[in-house]
């Protein structure tokens, strides 16, 4: 069976750790969605450590006086583990967790292990699953002496074959069948569309950061009776639903969240999910308004729908969660004017 990531089988008091590349960026906006995640996820955050350099330390990550840094609020606060904001390379991986003797992570485990927990049908367990050994695989020479070691016995090509050879042989035969069991999917998914296309339905895709109120809207228009919780990729699935408004009917669907450092191995796995945003003949772009960092969100989403080739498309933005200020003392059109009014100056 293969291996999932269970964060809080791993650790559940952790430090976060960034590296800021230049003056002004987001590194502590995304440290904080970042906690958002290992919350998620099932870990308590313990503290935050930023290092300021020109780019990741090529062996750790951080440099050695950061490293030590975090040693000393490790042993302050009794963490059991780092959760860095970046993807690491398998050998900033295995030096991090020699140099500090805990279990290291990285932004993309976090993501996948949620992932894990939020998949619910089919295809969506076969594209995290997916996800899961693709990140795995990439990281297998850099496991270190756990991987070195010497198999034997039935089930291995002979009793000189490394550990490090088995596991991937076995990755490769899983993804294989994987792939197999998605382009099955796939092949169901291209039959409707085909179906879409000659009785020239319109497809209306719903896309937007995670938690920005995709679902809301999906069953406010249609009564999907589609799960709403206010947490991060709350749902993973693609909902499609009939719509007739002003005898102009619709097909409109719900996609999976978008975020900042989105792993590339998600983005690979869920080409079939994302298909639908491809198909559409209109995006809602939903945003969370209420969010301070609503225009790193859309810019966010915009990369990504440029990823997969989307950016073209016709869309309309949809400004969600008014209702969140009404406990603050600007009135709410001043409030949206004002924002929108933000945004439309970084467009232009």
């Amino acid at each position: 069976m293969a291996e999932t990531f269970k964060i809080e089988d791993i650790q559940d008091k952790v430090i976060l750790v960034g590296v800021s590349r230049q003056e002004g960026d987001d590194t502590m906006d995304s440290l904080e969605e970042l906690e958002e995640l290992c919350t998620t996820a099932g870990a308590v955050v313990y503290g935050k450590i930023i290092q300021n350099r020109d780019d990741f330390h090529p062996g750790t990550y951080v440099g050695t006086g950061k490293i030590q840094e975090i040693k000393e609020l490790m042993l302050e606060t009794k963490a059991t583990g780092i959760v860095c904001d970046d993807e690491l390379s398998p050998a900033q991986l295995r030096n991090m967790e020699d140099e500090l003797e805990c279990k290291v992570m990285d932004r993309t485990m976090v993501i996948l292990d949620i992932f894990a927990g939020r998949a619910s049908t089919s295809e969506g367990k076969i594209q995290v699953e997916l996800a899961q050994l693709k990140y795995r695989s990439a990281r297998l020479t850099g496991l270190g002496k756990s991987m070195s070691r010497l198999g034997g016995g039935i089930g291995t090509r002979g009793p000189g074959e490394k550990k490090l050879e088995v596991d991937r042989r076995i990755i490769k035969s899983r993804v294989t069948q994987l792939r197999q069991e998605l382009d099955e999917v796939v092949r169901h998914r291209d039959v409707t569309r085909r179906q879409r296309e000659k009785n020239k339905a319109t497809v209306v895709s719903i896309v937007g950061y995670t938690n920005s109120g995709k679902s809301t809207l999906l069953n406010c228009l249609t009564d999907a009776g589609v799960l709403e919780e206010n947490k991060l990729f709350a749902t993973l699935d693609t909902t499609v639903r009939k719509v007739v408004i002003k005898n102009l009917p619709f097909l409109l669907s719900d996609t999976v969240g978008f975020i900042r450092k989105l792993p590339t191995q998600l983005v690979e796995s869920f080409k079939s999910t994302l298909d639908e945003v491809r198909e559409a003949d209109l995006l809602l772009h939903v945003v969370d308004i209420s969010h301070p960092d609503f225009e790193d969100h859309i810019s966010s989403v915009n990369e990504i729908l440029k990823d997969i080739k989307s950016d073209d498309k016709a869309t309309i933005m949809v400004f969600n969660k008014i209702d969140a200020f009404q406990h603050q003392t600007i009135e709410e059109d001043d409030l949206i004017t004002e924002r929108t009014n933000r945004h439309n100056t970084l467009e232009e």
